[in-house]
């Protein structure tokens, strides 16, 4: 039996790093920098615990861009490399220094920021250009390297006259590339992945306004003066301690976020966990609207301060990528695949941390300002009842603070919603029956005919609201939600107490027959009920669980046996005991026609049913029976 090494060529490292490890050219710059922010973020903590003497200062990392020469610059004034260090950091391609040196300082290191794992960052430089070069000179006193590369893994390195300690790259620009020779194109990229890196970054200089004094003269003209172009903020407000932060403080840094963002978010929620994984981060609550499709990809990922992306789907649970903000962990690699994300422990346990503490912040507002939770209850609403609908563990918290609105702004948590209705709206078999509307307009002479019987009845209106009321139903014991215009009033919480009818079965079968004749039996039950004298005299109702599936479909999901393609079903009930049904029993074939079709169609436009052509005829129709 014979044992070896496997011998690994890296002929094609080239081709490779262009076309599989990095699929987005533009992050070559992001890469850069993350490397130059490592080497000065070293160098800091090497001074700090006195490993070195050497002055810290105020380092910055410069990028500079020269068009004419078709060259990138980016120049930090960290640790440096000596001629070995880039022979065993460059040229052995993903053996990380960063790793090597966390490795070696890992007891004092490991709050240091400092962001490499894998060790080719460097090496996505050559997706955009046909040559690079690294002059750097190490902290040490040792003489500074020159090292060169076309893209093969052909490589020159020499001495170098470089006197200030820190690494230069320096990126000669494919023409396929170049693009990024362009300075507004840079600065694109600069602001996207590294406007809130932990040290600050140069691209050039820029005009400043200097203010005029209080006492300056009216025709006083500001001057302006050259400052340094420093792109990014090094100490975001998600890397301060809470207690070192006001309300105007986090209101300053969600317009920094997003800054054509005119509105004010509701509240924040501040991150902030360092076991069992490292999370920093602020969530924003903004004002929602009904559509939930137009509000996601406003979280920002980092790690390290690095912007990785604005995906954050299967690291923050699916119903807040709603919410706006950032959220970083070094815990987080830079440069994998979503899925891969999503089947890491470390994201899943990120994922469940990020659902409890919102939820703890929920419950923290209700309870210590519960008027001002209910004024907001609309703006957010439709994140609360998406988490309930689609985490479990939410769910349970979230009975603590979710409110069920009525119809008259009062709001009532799910406990204190039993507790008001079961009195009046318990049924003979026992179930508490909640009644809601879902468009205070639409449905007002049902909201009206049920608050006349006393019942209480919510206003549940967002999109996904039939798709919770399913889960309700299922996870709560004896309780049902009935739209008020599912069935008469009578008939929506139903009792051993039975309406007798003025008409006989006959009458009734008869009654039912003309109505058959005129009324299109493709879309209308009718249903022959003995109701109060006084109430409508036509009423059209849509089952509760025809009309909910329906729904659920049309909002994805639950739809069963394809309902959501099914045309719209009606209930027309007859009131019995109205006397107009009594004047259409007696009344000659052509009356009765005329009296069910005018009365179909007054039950119709109250359910904003009619429409187009047959609403002209029936204003017309109407017109002249008024003549």
């Amino acid at each position: 039996m014979a044992t070896g090494k496997i011998n690994v060529s890296v002929d094609n490292i080239f081709p490779l790093i262009k076309k599989f490890l990095y699929s987005d050219h533009e992050i070559f710059l992001r890469e850069l920098i993350s490397n130059a922010t490592d080497a000065t973020l070293k160098l800091k903590h090497l001074t700090n615990i006195g490993e070195t003497d050497v002055e810290y200062g105020n380092p910055v990392i410069d990028i500079k861009v020269d068009k004419e020469n078709k060259k990138i610059h980016v120049i930090d004034q960290g640790i440096g490399m000596t001629k070995e260090e880039v022979e065993k950091y460059i040229n052995e391609v993903a053996f990380s220094g960063a790793e090597e040196f966390l490795e070696k300082y890992k007891d004092s290191a490991k709050d240091s920021g400092i962001i490499g794992h894998f060790g080719l960052g460097f090496y996505s430089a050559f997706m955009v250009a046909h040559k690079v070069e690294i002059i750097t000179k190490s902290y040490k006193d040792e003489p500074a390297a020159h090292w060169t590369c076309s893209g093969t893994t052909e490589f020159t390195l020499e001495g170098s006259d470089k006197q200030e300690r820190g690494t230069e790259i320096i990126l000669h620009v494919n023409e396929d590339d170049e693009e990024f020779l362009e300075e507004n194109r840079i600065e694109e990229l600069l602001v996207k992945y590294n406007k809130f890196m932990p040290i600050p970054i140069r691209f050039g200089t820029k005009e400043e306004t200097i203010p005029l004094p209080d006492d300056a003269p009216e025709d006083a003209k500001p001057e302006t003066k050259t400052v340094d172009n420093i792109i990014n903020n090094p100490d975001p407000a998600w890397t301060k301690q809470p207690t070192d932060l006001e309300d105007q403080d986090y209101k300053d840094f969600y317009r920094e976020l997003y800054p054509m963002q005119f509105e004010e978010p509701l509240f924040h929620i501040h991150l902030n966990v360092d076991y069992p994984f490292n999370l920093t981060g602020i969530l924003y609550f903004p004002k929602m609207s009904q559509d939930m499709n137009i509000q996601r990809d406003k979280i920002q990922l980092y790690q390290n301060q690095v912007f990785v992306t604005d995906n954050v789907e299967g690291i923050v649970p699916e119903f807040l990528t709603m919410l706006r903000g950032v959220i970083d962990s070094p815990d987080i690699p830079l440069n994998v695949s979503r899925s891969y994300l999503q089947a890491d422990g470390a994201v899943k346990k990120i994922s469940s941390y990020i659902t409890r503490k919102v939820a703890d912040k929920l419950k923290s507002l209700f309870n210590n300002s519960r008027e001002d939770f209910e004024a907001k209850w609309n703006d957010i609403k439709v994140v609360i009842e998406y988490g309930m609908l689609t985490e479990d563990k939410f769910y349970d918290k979230a009975q603590k603070f979710a409110l069920y609105p009525t119809i008259d702004n009062e709001y009532y948590t799910f406990e204190e919603l039993k507790e008001a209705i079961k009195g009046n709206q318990t049924d003979k078999d026992g179930n508490l029956v909640v009644l809601y509307a879902s468009n205070q307009n639409e449905q007002h002479s049902y909201i009206q005919a049920a608050k006349e019987k006393g019942y209480k009845v919510l206003l549940l209106d967002s999109p996904i609201i039939s798709h919770l009321l399913q889960k309700l139903e299922s996870s709560e014991e004896k309780i049902t939600f009935t739209r008020v215009d599912s069935d008469h009033v009578d008939n929506l919480i139903k009792t051993d107490e039975e309406k007798i009818s003025k008409l006989s079965d006959d009458e009734k079968e008869k009654l039912k027959g003309d109505f058959e004749k005129v009324v299109p039996k493709e879309n209308y039950t009718i249903q022959m009920e003995a109701m109060d004298s006084t109430a409508a005299p036509l009423m059209i109702t849509q089952p509760e669980f025809m009309r909910r599936m329906k729904e659920m479909q049309q909002t994805g999901g639950g739809g069963m046996f394809g309902m959501g393609n099914m045309p719209e079903m009606y209930n027309l009930v007859v009131n019995t005991n109205h006397p107009l049904t009594s004047e259409i029993l007696s009344a000659d074939e052509e009356t009765q026609q005329r009296l069910i079709k005018q009365s179909l169609d007054l039950a119709r436009l109250s359910q904003n049913l009619l429409k187009g052509e047959e609403l002209t005829a029936f204003i017309k129709r109407s017109f002249d029976m008024v003549k």
